[in-house]
């Protein structure tokens, strides 16, 4: 396939694009057809040179919403879903008819949190992605509003859309809303080129005040760690600026450029890092984090602090640092009630103490990713 070079020597084969609803829609209820059939162009001719792209597409519940009557976001689940179902139909047929003219056919995928996070549902997700794209349909991906409650869902499509680039290694994620970019809260200008995502960066993001979106640059920013943390670039521009892929993939500085950190992770740990939701956590002191993070060890039971909520052996949880900050994620080889009754003891301690264990470790290397930049 061809590689086209994208800023400054960066290889582009496979590009996610994420429109916002406040660029599909011109008000409640109401899609903007003319932004729709814009991108649909852009996107066939991107295609043409040999980028595949993948959309991960919001609008559903402000279309139902509009149908239903409804000018607020409902807060009630059942309503909202409601507004979802009806939403998603009047969605996808908006856009397979907007791909019509360019003869490009889409495959729409709904999908909740465990759709990502229980690992053999996470690989049927890709591979059912790898087969639409080698069937050359245009796959359209949002979060199945319809089904979803609050342990299920990604929170906003920003962070589907980012779990999709690393879920399918894309080159290059763009975020397409009515936030031009990362702006600098002292000029009001525009921040061209983020190479790392830290706390000054995080300070400058400022929540949404759309009636229909639940995003901001909060979220586009937490998006942007998982993405740029798989290795794949970030783009936030306004999805109204015409021909906007076009200009971002030609290297018009239409938005903020958010640089790729190659960090290596393998296809589980990627899954480990970003795609589970942990069913606990613990602290360890220091020294454990020091060994994890610098020296590339498995996590011992003398180093383990604190144990919080109750997992079974082979849960995924989260790893703390003494100040209680997450840095990683593992499946453990003990349950919560063991781990605890573990604290402080030895490898050959724990090992007279269950005989049967191949294994003493409360999380092996092989089965621990590190998170947020570490």
């Amino acid at each position: 396939m061809q590689e086209r070079q994208f800023h400054s020597g960066f290889k582009l084969k496979r590009l996610v694009v994420k429109l916002g609803t406040g660029i599909l829609t011109s008000g409640i209820g109401c899609l903007d057809e003319e932004v729709i059939r814009n991108i649909c162009k852009q996107i066939a001719d991107l295609r043409k040179q040999g980028i595949t792209v993948i959309l991960v597409s919001s609008g559903a519940v402000g279309l139902g919403m509009g149908r239903l009557g409804i000018s607020k976001r409902p807060k009630d689940l059942p309503t909202l879903q409601a507004c979802a179902s009806v939403g998603q139909s009047i969605l996808i047929e908006t856009w397979q008819k907007a791909f019509d003219p360019w003869g490009v056919n889409v495959g729409q995928m709904l999908l909740t949190r465990d759709d990502l996070s229980i690992r053999k549902r996470h690989v049927a997700v890709k591979e059912t992605i790898e087969r639409l794209i080698r069937a050359n349909i245009v796959p359209i991906i949002n979060e199945n509003d319809c089904i979803s409650v609050d342990e299920l869902k990604f929170g906003d499509n920003d962070v589907l859309s980012s779990l999709v680039a690393s879920l399918t290694k894309s080159d290059l994620l763009v975020l397409l809303s009515t936030i031009p970019g990362l702006m600098n809260l002292d000029t009001g200008e525009i921040i061209h080129t983020v190479d790392e995502i830290d706390e000054t960066v995080m300070n400058l993001a400022q929540g949404t005040q759309s009636p229909t979106a639940v995003g901001g640059m909060i979220s586009k920013l937490n998006a942007v760690n998982v993405a740029t943390g798989s290795n794949c670039a970030v783009m936030i521009a306004h999805g109204k600026e015409p021909e906007i892929l076009h200009k971002l993939i030609n290297g018009e500085m239409k938005g903020t450029f958010f640089v790729p950190q190659n960090n290596g992770l393998r296809s589980q740990k990627r899954w480990l890092a970003y795609f589970h939701q942990s069913a606990g956590s613990i602290i360890v002191d220091a020294g454990a984090q020091k060994a994890l993070v610098e020296r590339g060890k498995s996590l011992l039971a003398s180093g383990v602090l604190e144990v919080n909520g109750r997992f079974e052996t082979g849960a995924v949880i989260d790893i703390l640092s003494p100040d209680k900050k997450l840095f990683a994620r593992g499946i453990t080889q003990f349950d919560s009630s063991e781990i605890e009754a573990l604290l402080g003891k030895s490898s050959a301690e724990i090992q007279k103490q269950f005989p049967k264990r191949k294994h003493t470790e409360v999380i092996h290397r092989d089965a621990l990713a590190l998170v947020d930049g570490q």
